[in-house]
């Protein structure tokens, strides 16, 4: 398939004079503002319905924090790690290094040694031949000259192995707070699991049939669709509005969010996933996007959790729910194939996955006809 134009791409195209992207980036930043206050003020709406919802809104918008910081922190272990073990190779290179130029100055010292203290004198007390004198005062110089490079290159290696080692030193003791960190953090993350798993046996205590369950989560979805109208006219209210991407070109083509399994498929889910489709995936599992865009809406949600809504011009958006952490932020130019979030259970949902949705105009469509088959 055709790589798609780019956000800016399309913004000259839209102009008709040749691509100014100093132009085209002020316009897109612009347009990112108006969509960071959009975001703002779609999230200062009433998202939870009670005490429990507010109080499970709190503990995975905490949750959502603490996983991005500890994927921040094993990335930062990683690099740390492979640091550490470039320095510690080069170490073993420069020691190696050393031992030669040790080695080499003491044949020089030893060869200097046989000649006697004062060698010049020697030769020329000799008397001897002067042409042998003079390949014998060659022979004096060059050795005098190969020991002070001997001894300038000890000085540069033992200067950089001190180097090293500081280096070896701040990276390890990084490390091991590191470490510390991601212990702490890791308890910080079982004890808000230990919250919300109290808090999702409080919200299932309140339904006394299915059909009370399923009238709650009809009212999540009718409360979505509410904030999701609002999204569009919105959108539709910007100065600047966002530029096309060319998405319609893209209709059976576009890639899956998430590899996984379908658990439920367009107007056959329950509540707000009726409109979409559920895929399960490992929790943790990268989100992609799947086409160019722009960021309108990262916040939790009710019934959503953690929603990422991603607006592709010519009034088309997909929707991503569910996500255990966000990777970008309102306002901000993704392409396709980047990292959104990843996949997780916010929301309430007892099985990780993603929820994804596509609208145009602001109504559901089936995302299926979207995306590639596979």
């Amino acid at each position: 398939m055709l790589a798609q134009p780019t956000l800016v791409q399309t913004a000259a195209a839209q102009t008709g004079s040749p691509p100014d992207e100093a132009a085209a980036r002020q316009r897109l930043d612009a347009i990112g503002e108006d969509i960071q206050a959009l975001n703002q003020r779609l999230s200062s709406t009433q998202l939870a319905r009670n005490e429990a919802d507010e109080a499970l809104r709190d503990v995975e918008i905490s949750l959502a924090k603490t996983h991005r910081r500890l994927d921040a922190m094993q990335a930062e272990r990683r690099g740390l790690t492979v640091e550490i073990e470039s320095l510690q190779a080069r170490r073993d290179d420069l020691e190696a290094e050393r031992t030669e130029q040790v080695a080499a100055l003491e044949g020089l010292l030893k060869a200097l040694y046989r000649l006697g203290p004062t060698p010049q004198l020697k030769l020329l007390l000799n008397q001897d031949d002067p042409a042998r004198l003079d390949r014998l005062q060659r022979y004096l110089n060059a050795l005098a000259d190969a020991r002070h490079q001997r001894l300038d290159q000890l000085k540069q290696l033992d200067a950089a192995l001190a180097d090293n080692r500081r280096r070896l030193q701040t990276q390890g003791e990084r490390l091991d707070a590191l470490a510390a960190e991601l212990a702490e953090r890791s308890a910080e993350l079982a004890e808000r699991m230990a919250e919300r798993r109290t808090l999702l046996a409080e919200l299932d205590g309140r339904y006394a049939t299915e059909q009370a369950r399923m009238e709650d989560l009809n009212q999540d979805r009718a409360h979505a669709e509410r904030v999701l109208r609002q999204v569009q006219e919105e959108l539709a209210r910007l100065e600047r509005p966002p530029p096309s991407t060319a998405i319609e070109q893209t209709r059976g083509e576009l890639p899956w969010p998430v590899q996984g399994s379908l658990a439920s498929r367009f107007q056959n889910g329950d509540g707000v996933h009726r409109n979409g489709m559920l895929i399960l995936a490992a929790e943790g599992t990268p989100v992609r996007a799947v086409h160019a865009g722009r960021v309108v809406f990262s916040d939790w949600m009710r019934g959503f959790g953690n929603l990422l809504i991603i607006d592709h011009g010519d009034q088309v958006m997909t929707l991503h729910a569910h996500l255990q952490h966000f990777g970008v932020q309102a306002g901000q130019s993704v392409s396709r194939g980047d990292t959104l979030g990843s996949v997780g259970v916010s929301g309430g949902q007892e099985r990780p996955g993603l929820y994804f949705e596509v609208r145009r105009n602001g109504d559901p469509i089936d995302p299926q006809s979207w995306i590639a088959s596979r």
